[in-house]
């Protein structure tokens, strides 16, 4: 039996190439189907199906901008927001160990530097590494 994750259970909504671009056209703010399409390579079959998923699992919202014919961007919502640092983080870990040469794109912190993600722990807000960190499971929590 396959062991119980909250990895797998996110990688069911979101582990799939075009979601995640899709994800990330939308956090660039690029909202409409036709700029998206454009922007991930995606086939319209392939991406309207992407985004229909987001929106069955709550990640997405569309809401209409025009009535005639009816066409409708896509918006975040709170838990699709929430993947901002995944993508931040996904995207830090492809510059440095898949894409060569200088990242495609870099993002300036609002104190003025290069962002650079790092994952903190809430409590102590040092940084998470691997060899501090101990599994563990609470039973029956949701």
């Amino acid at each position: 039996m396959p062991r119980e994750c909250s990895i797998a259970n996110a990688l069911a909504v979101v582990g799939e190439r075009w979601s995640l671009l899709a994800l990330r056209e939308i956090f660039l703010g690029v909202r409409r189907f036709d700029q998206i399409a454009r922007n991930t390579g995606a086939s319209r079959d392939i991406l309207t199906a992407r985004l229909r998923k987001l929106e069955e699992a709550g990640l997405l919202e569309r809401h209409k901008y025009e009535s005639h014919p009816p066409r409708y961007e896509y918006v975040l919502t709170e838990p699709g927001q929430a993947l901002h640092s995944v993508l931040l983080t996904l995207m830090a870990w492809g510059d440095r160990y898949v894409t060569e040469g200088a990242p495609p794109t870099v993002w300036a912190h609002s104190c003025g530097e290069v962002l650079e993600p790092v994952t903190v722990c809430a409590r102590c807000q040092e940084p998470v590494r691997p060899e501090e960190m101990t599994a563990f499971h609470l039973h029956g929590s949701q």
